[in-house]
Formats: structure tokens, sequence, C-alpha cells
């Protein structure tokens, strides 16, 4: 073990946000969180991920719940655990980039309206998209936790994490995040990256590790991550946990007992939440969102570096197209189109675009023969500086001569949110309504138009998009 006085580890969890967002395609309603909140509460975690991240798209499009009033629910409940979520830095919560004065306002709002911890990423490790986001976070007074975007390939090299981390350090991060997405870290690996990352940074930098169990070496990763001196690290309550998810937590607790990176926890704490969201697995299972194929260990996420949310996003798209039995095809072309457009991390919005580009080249039966317009503006450079050079012909084939961009993309953004907000004058019951619009558009105003209508006294069950509405 590298340091026999090490404190206790800390632990986040995951069980609110990525946990059901890795397996179940974030299906889990407010009223499903609220009986156990309380409960969350007293069990000593670090943080509990309970937001951001696919929470906010699904609770607008899929389960006719306010993000915002999600986030003051929790906060309601969650007096001494502090709210944490995932911000995509310039992208906020959406799938482009916004104008500053947006992206400041989503900040602060989400602060002001309980979250605390806000771990922030950009999907290429552009940290000119991080800057206007970190700015906000400090200001507003949050926790600001930065997340490298970890990924493997001939220019990822630890060398290049740790320089990535002091950067983002020196950026007034108070905690460097390893945001392994896709269970590629592995454990030795992970060893000699947390044991320079605590060389290198300043002894009041947290570092902070997320990972997950898809290739099966999570818990491993997690351990190894711990024994060289990671101080927090994310786990997800187990009928949530391992798979595509994080690894559990319970055995954590269990392993690290008595050792000098005791967590604190009592296992019997844990036991009737965990009983609980059995039942919450169950249910999700019923109405088809928690697939088995996300719980077995699949040794091929090495190979392919497809993170959990993109993997069943790929396992949907092929359904739509009756091509489930093309699944293999297309998580091996997917390293060869990421290779093509110069290795991005696979996370939230690259993977989407790197994994349905893959999709196209395999149903077309020709490799670029049908190209995303979110695909070529990878090329074109719209979402931050690539880590290496894409491939020139590839880039010939897909945008032709075209200019491609060298500076910040949100450099050419007006301010948005006074034009957002007028576009929207008729719905506006909140501020907030604002930030919601701004980031998901039509689907905010699907959502404000069934908010209308349930105050006129319309049947909640006749609301235009949901997949099931539940009580609250």
């Amino acid at each position: 073990m590298a340091d026999s006085k090490k404190k206790k580890v800390l632990i986040t969890d995951t069980i609110l946000r990525d946990a059901h967002q890795s397996q179940a395609a974030t299906r889990m309603t407010t009223a499903e969180m609220i009986p156990v909140l309380e409960q969350l509460d007293e069990i000593g975690y670090y943080s509990l991920e309970a937001w951001g991240g696919a929470t906010f798209d699904t609770c607008l499009r899929f389960l006719n719940e306010d993000p915002w009033e999600r986030l003051r629910t929790l906060k309601k409940y969650l007096k001494k655990t502090p709210i944490q979520m995932l911000l995509r830095g310039q992208n906020l919560l959406g799938y482009r980039h916004y104008a500053d004065d947006v992206v400041e306002k989503f900040v602060a709002r989400s602060i002001e309206n309980g979250v605390r911890v806000v771990r922030v990423f950009d999907a290429l490790n552009d940290v000119r998209n991080l800057e206007t986001s970190m700015r906000a976070i400090k200001k507003y007074g949050g926790i600001c936790e930065a997340a490298i975007s970890y990924t493997t390939s001939p220019v990822h090299t630890t060398a290049y994490f740790v320089k990535l981390a002091k950067t983002l350090e020196d950026m007034g991060a108070d905690n460097i995040c390893i945001k392994d997405m896709a269970n590629l870290l592995l454990p030795y690996t992970a060893f000699d990256l947390v044991s320079k990352l605590k060389k290198e940074l300043k002894p009041e930098t947290k570092v902070h590790l997320h990972t997950h169990n898809t290739a099966g070496t999570g818990d491993m990763v997690n351990l190894k991550a711990i024994e060289a001196g990671c101080d927090i690290v994310d786990t997800a309550l187990s009928p949530l946990g391992n798979g595509t998810s994080q690894p559990a937590t319970e055995p954590l607790v269990a392993t690290l007992k008595g050792t000098p990176y005791d967590t604190g926890i009592e296992i019997e704490k844990l036991l009737p939440v965990v009983n609980h969201f059995k039942g919450v697995a169950e249910r999700l299972k019923a109405d088809g969102f928690l697939s088995p194929k996300v719980l077995s260990i699949d040794i091929n996420a090495l190979i392919y570096q497809v993170p959990g949310g993109m993997l069943s996003n790929l396992i949907s798209q092929l359904k739509q197209q009756n091509k489930s039995d093309k699944l293999g095809e297309v998580l091996a072309e997917v390293p060869n189109v990421r290779k093509d457009c110069g290795y991005p991390p696979l996370v939230t919005p690259s993977s989407q675009i790197v994994g349905t580009q893959a999709v196209l080249n395999v149903i077309a039966g020709e490799r670029y023969k049908m190209v995303t317009k979110e695909f070529k503006g990878l090329l074109r450079g719209e979402y931050g500086k690539l880590p290496a050079e894409p491939d020139e012909k590839i880039v010939k084939k897909c945008i032709g001569d075209e200019k491609r961009i060298t500076y910040r993309p949100a450099d050419d953004l007006a301010p948005e949110y006074e034009n957002f907000k007028s576009e929207i004058a008729e719905y506006i019951e909140q501020e907030e309504d604002v930030l919601s619009y701004a980031v998901f558009g039509q689907v905010a105003v699907n959502f404000f138009k069934w908010r209308m209508a349930q105050k006129k006294g319309v049947d909640k069950n006749l609301a235009a998009g949901a997949d099931k509405v539940y009580p609250v």
C-alpha cells in the first residue's frame, strides 16, 4: 500500500444518475427516489451524483418531469450530502455549444437550486471549452470538479493526462476527476496515473475516480487507484451497479472495512436502501429499459471503447432499423471511425457522433457514403480541437474543401439568452424554463404544453411523448 496513514476513502454514489443512465436509459423517476433520500443522506457519502448528464433530457422528453423541480426536491431531502451533477462544459447538457451568457446562467441556476459539486468535462479534452463553465462554478460558490475524459490511443499517454490535470488545476479546479466512461483504465495503469497525479497536483486537490464495470475490471481499478492515493471513487448501489454501470458500493465498503482506507460507511445503513432500489430495478426490467445485455461482462469494451450509455444507444438504433444482428459489425467499426476522426474520447456528444456514423457505415455497406451533419461538424472543429489530426482522405470525402475551425468554437456565438427568453414568453413560469428551452428546444416546448394542459385538467395519461406516467 502506498500510504499506511491514508485517511478514509470517500464515496460518491451514482444510484440517482449514472447508474440508471448506464443501465436503463435514465428512466428512474423522482417518485422512485423520494422514499429513500433521507436514508441516503445519512449514509456518509462524499456526494450523491443525482443530476445532469441525460437526466435533464429524459425528464423533459419521456417522464413529463421538470428537471429543475427534481433538483429542488432532491435538495429538500438531502440536507447533509452534497448533490453532484455532470456538466458537459460549453455543451451544458445538450449536444452543441452554447453562448457564454447561457452557460453562466445555467451554472448559476444549477447551484442556486441545489447543486454543490459540479463535475465538468469536455468530450475532446479541449480546455478552451471548459473556461466559461469553470469560472461560473467558482463564481457562484460550487465545488469545481474538472474531469479528464480518459481514453487510450497513441496520443493519450499518462504524461498527456498529468499535463491536462495540471492545466485544469491552474484554471481553478478543486478536484480532478479521471472520467473513465468506457472502463478502459486498467488496474495497474490506474495505480500509475493516480500516483503521478498525487505527486504533481497540490495536496489540497482531491483526485476522484469514475469508472464502470463493463469489462469486469472496475473493482480492481478502484482498489489499485485507492492504494495509489485516490481520494474519492464512484460506486453504485448493487441493484443498479456493475455491468455498464459503476462497480457496486457494498463490496468496496466491505473490502475497505478495518483498513487504512476504511470509508466509515456502515453496510447496515445501506441494506434498506438497496432493498428499495431492487424494486426500482424490477420495474425498469418489466418496462423493458433494463436489458440483460448491459449486465454481463464484455471484455470487448477494451477493444471497442464503447461506454455503457453509448452501447444502449447503439442497441436501440439498430433495433429501430431492424438490424440488431449487425451489433458486432458496428462495434468493430467504432474504433475505425474514431481513428479516422482523430481519436476523440468516446463520451457525450462524441460517443453519439462516432457511434451513429459507425451504424451508418455498416448499414450503408460503404464507409462514409452517408455522413451526419454532426460528424461533419466534428471534422470541421465545431466541437473543439481533436486530439490528433483526422485522416485527410476522410476529411476530403466528408467535408470537401470546407474551412476548419482552429479557435474556441463558442467565440462565434453571440449572446443567446434574451432571444431564447422572447421565443417562449408565453410558456415561462420560472427563469429555469428559459434554460430548459435553450438546451432542448422543442422537447422543452412539448413539456411546457403538457404542463399547461395539466393545469387545465387534461388527463396525465394523454400526455404526448410520455413512455409511461408514474404517480408522484
